[in-house]
Formats: structure tokens, sequence, C-alpha cells
């Protein structure tokens, strides 16, 4: 071997020790570095456990990723992300300067808290996530796949303990990276399926501009046919009453077009039965008033109910800013009585006027 070939290989052997130490330090940097920017977001801090980086196909993994709230006793995390995926597009490889990537994440946990106390509250607030996401991922997300993922609403101290959640959500969110479409537009959309108490299918869509604060959003929602008494953790802690039988519907469909919403909830409520003598004013471990109570609700809703149909439904028109929606209790009140005596409502969408 000639000293050509000596120097050649030498490089080449030099080249891979290289390539293998970046291989496996790499990652040990990348982890230092993400675990140091969530360990000071305001009221919330995270940290992940593992990160494996592939370079030849432009991809990385974080594995068991948790965000928690920094002061407070909420028992569970504000988000968990067992595994997270992020693979660099090689067509387009930029745009507009910056890295195009996907994303995977599967299994994600998503928990907001109610309580007695801010302590014990967990929503959210307090942490320009939007800002967080871009530093913690420094690429612009063209695909957003969510698998099997779970967002509930809890509450520990309340009697009885509340824990609704939506689970088994495939969502997919696209368009994050776009650039401007006509006249100016940036629309990204968002599709998925989930299940409400595990029983109860979800559709829902969305189209919004991503590099604004949602002041422009488009939602539709539809849920059908949940069994009411699965509510009952979250109607007796709230409403002080529980379902023993009946179905139940929820569409949702609003606007916000310059932070202004508009729209309506429209929940309807088939074959209800709350009220029984036996098991709400015999029952030793509620009371006589909680039987009362009962009494009252399971009473109000038959004689508001649609008879002939035997459903219980009503329109809640939206209007307001989108930080604080105003919900009339009025109208409420006159969409029962619209269902009780002239027609029943449906779980079609029905179009909302766009003043855009």
């Amino acid at each position: 071997m000639n000293r050509k070939s000596r120097y050649l290989l030498g490089f080449f052997v030099l080249l891979a020790v290289l390539l293998l130490a970046v291989h496996l330090l790499l990652p040990i940097v990348v982890k230092d570095v993400l675990n140091k920017k969530m360990a000071d977001m305001g009221d919330y801090r995270g940290h992940v456990e593992d990160v494996d980086i592939v370079l030849w196909r432009g991809a990385y993994r974080m594995e068991g990723l948790n965000i928690v709230k920094v002061d407070g006793n909420t028992q569970a995390p504000f988000l968990k992300l067992p595994e997270t995926n992020v693979k660099i597009r090689l067509r387009p490889f930029w745009s507009n300067g910056v890295l195009v990537a996907e994303m995977e994440v599967n299994q994600p946990e998503l928990n907001f808290v109610d309580g007695d106390s801010e302590e014990q509250k967990q929503s959210g607030t307090g942490v320009d996530w939007r800002e967080k996401v871009q530093s913690i991922l420094p690429v612009r997300l063209d695909r957003v796949d969510i698998n099997q993922g779970v967002v509930a609403f809890r509450n520990f101290n309340s009697e009885p303990p509340v824990n609704l959640y939506i689970n088994e959500l495939d969502l997919t969110v696209l368009n994050l990276t776009n650039a401007k479409q006509q006249e100016g537009a940036r629309d990204a959309t968002a599709e998925g399926t989930a299940l409400f108490l595990g029983q109860a299918p979800i559709e829902a869509s969305a189209s919004f501009d991503p590099l604004v604060r949602m002041e422009n959003l488009d939602l539709r929602l539809r849920m059908t046919d949940l069994e009411l008494p699965r509510l009952n953790e979250f109607a007796s802690a709230y409403g002080k009453f529980d379902f023993k039988a009946g179905t139940g519907d929820l569409v949702i469909e609003a606007k916000v077009r310059d932070s202004q919403l508009t729209g309506y909830v429209k929940p309807l409520l088939r074959n209800v039965d709350v009220f029984d003598l036996d098991q709400d004013v015999r029952n030793e471990d509620k009371g006589f008033f909680r039987g009362l109570w009962e009494a009252v609700v399971g009473g109000g809703q038959q004689v508001l109910q649609n008879q002939k149909l035997d459903q219980f439904a009503t329109r809640v028109e939206l209007s307001g800013s989108i930080d604080q929606a105003d919900v009339s209790p009025l109208q409420a009140f006159f969409g029962i009585l619209r269902n009780a005596f002239v027609e029943a409502f449906t779980t079609r969408f029905e179009q909302v006027q766009d003043d855009r």
C-alpha cells in the first residue's frame, strides 16, 4: 500500500470515528439542551428521559417527555409524551430557509385539573406554549400525526372525584409550515376521531392560521350516542344529580373572525331518566335533600322535553371574544322551550354565518 492509499485509508478511518462519536454524543447533548430549555417554563417545567438521533435519516426520537406544574398538588402531569418521532422531509428540504419536518406523537396524555384552589387547578395558563414548542423543535412542522391520545378533565378533590376523558384520539394536522395562500390567507387543517369515556364516537375538524394566536378559526365537532350514566361522577360532583338512563348527542360549530366568536353548542338528550324513588329518595347515602333536588331536576327535564320524541335539546349560541365567550342563559332557556313545544332538534350541522 503506497503513501497516498494509507492517507486515504486514515482519512476514512478518522471520518468513521468522528461520525461514531457524533452519533454517540449528539443525543446526550440534545437531551441536555432540551431539559435545560424545559426546566424554566414559568408555571410549568418539563423533562425528557431519552433522545435518539439517526443522522443519515434526518430523524430523532424523544422518549418519556413529561411536563408538570411547578407549584401545586394536581396528582397528574399536564402533558405526557411517551414517544415522539420527528423526521426531516427531503422534499421540500427547506421552507423559507427553515427545515421542514413531520412529527408522529404516540399515546400522548393531556390532563386538565379542577379544584378548590389555584394550587389544585391545572389549565396550562402561564406559559407561551407556541414559543416553547418552537424553541424545543427548531423546525417547521408540515404534518403532525397524533395516535391513540388521551385528553382528560380531572378533579381529585370533588365528591365524587371526576375523571372525564377523550381516548383513542387519532388526529392529523396538516400545513403548519404553510406559506401565504391566495389573498394572503394561511390555512392549516386538522381532522380526527376519538371516543368519549371509551364509548361515544367523536369526529372533529378545524381550519386555522398556525402563525397567529387563533384570531381566525373554524371548528366542527360531533359526538353521538353517549350513555348518560357514564357522566354520573361529573353530574353528581357539579350538578348534585345523576342519570339512571338515557343517551345523548352533542354538536359544536364555531367560527372565530378577528378574535370574535360565533357559533353554537347543541346537546340532544333522549330517553333521559334522572329521578328514581328507590335509588334517590330512599338511598341513605344520598340523603333526603339530594334526592329532592334530583326530583326537581328530573321533573324539570320531563316538563321541557319533547314528549312526542322523548328527547330534550337546546341550542346555546356562542358569541363574544375568544378570551371570554358569552353564553346567554336566556338564549339557552328559549332554545329548550323551542324544542319542547315547536320541534325537536337533530344532530346535523347548521350553517353559521361567515362575516369574513
